[in-house]
């Protein structure tokens, strides 16, 4: 078993786009400037948008955090994003999900200018990705093809099966991973809640992306011997273990699989590292206008 060490990619992908955002500076008198809208006072929204702004201030982006009580109208959050879309010195523009129940996050997606939507949410950039066109790959799928691309793992001909389908990992992952392009050419299955004999589709995995947001959902019984282990779960518990007060467990039983596996990531340590990097990149071909000129 090896394994997928999101915090040694990380940290060494930081440090080349710490190089282009200097570069970047020298040659535009200003920094790539990430703004991220944070609704409500949810606790690990909080910690998200926090390690965003701190990863941004480390590879020499500009960053700021905009926080609005819950109460907030949709229509006025809006009129806050279209005022951002307008403004020139604004780069790349993020809504932490989830938000309040009144307000709907596909109006809110839909409301970013997609050459500013460095999450990689909006229809056109979503639909651009389905055509292998140039464009905005969410971060966190596009975090995980950095790993495997980081690790030399050629995954042409393999057959994957992606557990989740939600709009941010799940489905984009599973059109990535079949695309013409390596990381790619797979053969892909999407899985669900709704799969039946889920654990006989896993079972024939090359790759296996999970996704489902289960704390353990992957056993050491659905996973097939010399597998590539992919946990994006992060699921928190309160544990008396940690100074934060929560642990963190991935959709995978990392002490059960990680034996049959060939490769792995952790978690913590894992993919949550990437998608931060996902969206450094993609917030740096945003400044520099390299995808939609």
């Amino acid at each position: 078993m090896k394994l997928l060490d999101g915090k040694l990619v990380s940290a060494k992908i930081k440090e080349d786009i710490k190089e282009e955002s200097a570069a970047f500076l020298a040659s535009t008198g200003r920094r790539p400037h990430l703004v991220a809208i944070l609704v409500g006072n949810d606790g690990a929204s909080e910690t998200y948008v926090a390690s965003k702004m701190r990863n941004c201030e480390l590879v020499g982006f500009e960053s700021t955090n905009i926080h609005y009580p819950a109460d907030i109208s949709e229509e006025a959050l809006i009129d806050k994003i279209k005022e951002l879309n307008a403004d020139e010195r604004v780069d790349g523009m993020i809504v932490q999900l989830p938000l309040p129940k009144h307000i709907d996050p596909d109006r809110v997606t839909e409301a970013i200018d997609y050459r500013k939507d460095v999450d990689g949410f909006h229809p056109i950039n979503l639909g651009r990705m389905q055509r292998n066109l140039p464009c905005f790959i969410p971060a966190t799928p596009y975090g995980i093809l950095l790993m495997l691309e980081y690790y030399g793992i050629n995954t042409t001909g393999m057959h994957a099966v992606v557990v989740g389908r939600s709009n941010i990992v799940g489905s984009p992952m599973s059109i990535l991973l079949a695309r013409n392009t390596n990381p790619g050419n797979c053969t892909v299955t999407l899985t669900h809640s709704r799969t039946k004999n889920i654990k006989e589709e896993i079972l024939r995995a090359d790759i296996i992306v999970a996704a489902i947001g289960k704390k353990h959902f992957i056993t050491a019984d659905m996973v097939k011997e010399g597998a590539i282990v992919i946990d994006v779960g992060i699921n928190r518990e309160i544990s008396n273990e940690t100074k934060s007060g929560y642990k963190l467990y991935g959709d995978v039983d990392f002490e059960q699989v990680a034996p049959r596996s060939s490769w792995i990531t952790p978690v913590p340590g894992g993919v949550g590292l990437m998608t931060i990097v996902g969206l450094l990149k993609n917030t740096l071909e945003a400044a520099k206008k390299s995808v939609y000129n």
